[in-house]
């Protein structure tokens, strides 16, 4: 292990890498590099503090780039030393993306190798790291969204690590497919895109408007990406946020410019929409997405994509005939991503590997959560677009001890939204405090 050790305002910060199996079934064999930030309050960087680890959301997304004691990070700070993750694949922990997965061999050698980025692997890749980090003393864990799951798994097959487990909008179900997943979010996706109409009603007609023009030109934007009525519509993912709608609201406001060739799609909305729809920076998310939710004998098959035939609401095209606003999707992911964004092509066939593949590991034990002893707190959002609250608290509800918080105050991304508030709820909740 080397380490790093430099200051921002309030914090020392070290950058702290690790060497874990690639597949722990086979610990010594191939070995992949992980990288974590640790984060204490300046004046304090000797103490003895107890160890709070970071689960990020995702999957595929490395750990928040914070600066300074921004959002949750200043109140974990008070307790804690902050161990942030960038989890396998991620960030700079041995990344996974088009110019690097070319590596593993032929797409059957790739696919095989983007199964050992689970929450399974996460853990097991936790537990090592924990033993180097705090000398085999438990540590908190919180987990926002996917690493809420990885904190549900670690529950299930190492509770012994953990000091107590954190979640923010992150409480899988235990035994669902991903086919039940996407059926109930649907219709929260739905209620969200609606919601904003309701705020900004002009929106509506511009949504119709930039539609179909993407349907007719069906525009190729700068770097490759081309942009699809389905694309244009996944925009709706900003809906989870907390400033998502208003997001949404200044994007479509200034989608065109008159040309002399007429009008067309503005250079500034063209750049802003490769931000958004791209996931060049985080390829992970769109190739493991749906197998977060695979356990059994089941196939993920294109879940998300199958589920919205049964919703012809969400049909652009024949909205745009019949003249009903144009319903914007989110948090799912489809095949055709992997046509249109030039960062996913070259994934296209592990990818479809990964989507048919059957006998996914269990990620959850209910017999062992029912039997739990690691103090439990979650935050579950009311609106969640993203996690749904009623499989949410099922859940909550099989893990012996757990104390949910439902609040409708804030969106998916709370944790980050609310500053201090929601972390300090809930180490207020596991020590008892409220």
């Amino acid at each position: 292990m080397s380490a790093a050790r430099y200051r921002q305002p309030g914090v020392v910060l070290t950058d702290r890498r690790f060497t874990v199996p690639t597949d722990h079934e086979a610990p010594d064999g191939e070995q992949i590099e992980l990288y974590a930030r640790e984060v204490v309050a300046a004046g304090r960087e000797h103490e003895n503090l107890p160890w709070l680890l970071y689960l990020q959301g995702g999957p595929g997304f490395g750990a928040h780039r914070f600066s300074g004691k921004q959002a949750w990070l200043g109140r974990a700070l008070q307790d804690h030393r902050v161990l942030l993750l960038d989890q396998r694949g991620t960030g700079a922990s041995s990344p996974v993306n088009r110019q690097t997965l070319p590596l593993r061999g032929d797409a059957e050698r790739q696919a095989a190798y983007l199964g050992l980025f689970r929450a399974d692997s996460i853990v097991r890749d936790c537990e090592l790291i924990r033993r180097e980090v705090t000398g085999g003393a438990p540590w908190t864990v919180l987990g926002q969204s996917f690493g809420g799951f990885c904190a549900t798994h670690y529950l299930s097959t190492a509770p012994e690590g953990l000091a107590a487990a954190l979640i923010t909008g992150g409480l899988p179900a235990l035994d669902g497919h991903a086919d039940d997943v996407y059926r109930a979010a649907f219709p929260r996706i739905e209620r969200k895109v609606r919601a904003h109409y309701a705020r900004y009603p002009m929106d509506v007609e511009r949504a119709r408007e930039i539609g179909a023009f993407v349907l007719e030109r069906e525009p190729v934007l700068p770097g490759g990406y081309r942009l699809t009525l389905e694309a244009f519509q996944s925009l709706g993912i900003w809906l989870g946020g907390g400033d998502g709608s208003d997001r949404l609201h200044y994007l479509l406001e200034d989608a065109f410019v008159r040309t002399p060739g007429g009008r067309e799609l503005s250079d500034a909305f063209q750049e802003q929409l490769v931000a958004a729809l791209s996931y060049a920076s985080n390829p992970l998310y769109a190739v493991l997405h749906e197998v977060i939710y695979a356990q059994g004998g089941r196939a993920t098959d294109w879940s998300a994509e199958r589920v919205r035939g049964g919703f012809p609401q969400f049909d652009g095209e024949k909205t745009l005939v019949n003249g009903g606003p144009l319903l914007f999707t989110g948090e799912s992911v489809h095949p055709w991503q992997f046509d249109a964004d030039p960062a996913l092509r070259p994934l296209k066939e592990a990818a479809e590997l990964v989507a048919a593949r059957t006998g996914w590991a269990p990620l959850y034990d209910p017999t062992r959560l029912a039997a739990n002893e690691v103090p439990v707190a979650a935050a579950v959002y009311f609106d969640d677009m993203y996690v749904d609250r009623e499989m949410s608290l099922r859940t909550a509800e099989r893990i012996r001890g757990a104390r949910c918080w439902v609040t409708n105050e804030f969106e998916h991304d709370g944790v980050r939204a609310g500053g201090p508030r929601v972390l300090d709820r809930l180490l207020g909740m596991v020590r008892g405090e409220v």
